[in-house]
């Protein structure tokens, strides 16, 4: 059984899990409007692996009895100055998820619930590469430098991710 606490900080999570879906549909939605398919493609797939998160949460939330609950959020940024624009925006937000997982981890350990870390391990090891695929991405763009064939080479390469669930 998870706390009172765990369980209202797991029910932001998963509000703020979807929200990056959102967000990252948003960024998709800009890039297709530069003509941009394959960051369109890379951010859409980015929005599958965040909506597979939330149900991350929703789910073990159910498995230990808890109940979830769905609120609102904001409405995502739709503007961006470029590309590189949008990666910085990608990874602060990255850096924001992490600090979250973060700190459900350290509520988990200070009440010492073993299933909430063995659980959050999970999320843990996912922002790593999360944060690194973002910061990956915005080191090629600043060598890019708005060079239009990088820009066509990078589009091509981003076209051809899929959303694979990723299992613990």
């Amino acid at each position: 059984m998870l706390s009172e606490k765990l369980v209202e900080e797991f029910n932001e999570q998963i509000k703020h899990e979807f929200f990056s879906a959102n967000y990252y549909l948003s960024m998709a939605a800009y890039c297709k409007d530069q003509n941009l398919d394959g960051f369109a493609n890379f951010f859409i797939v980015q929005a599958e692996e965040e909506r597979f998160h939330a149900m991350k949460f929703f789910n073990f939330l159910d498995e230990m009895g808890s109940r979830v609950v769905i609120t609102g959020y904001d409405d995502p940024r739709t503007d961006f100055e470029s590309m590189s624009d949008v990666f910085a925006a990608g990874l602060e937000h990255e850096q924001f998820v992490t600090k979250r997982i973060h700190h459900l981890m350290d509520i988990a350990m200070d009440e010492k619930s073993y299933p909430a870390i063995s659980f959050l391990n999970w999320f843990v090891d996912e922002q790593v590469e999360e944060e690194a695929t973002m910061t990956d991405l915005l080191e090629k763009l600043k060598l890019i430098n708005n060079n239009p064939n990088g820009l066509f080479m990078l589009d091509k390469e981003l076209s051809t991710r899929t959303f694979v669930s990723e299992e613990a």
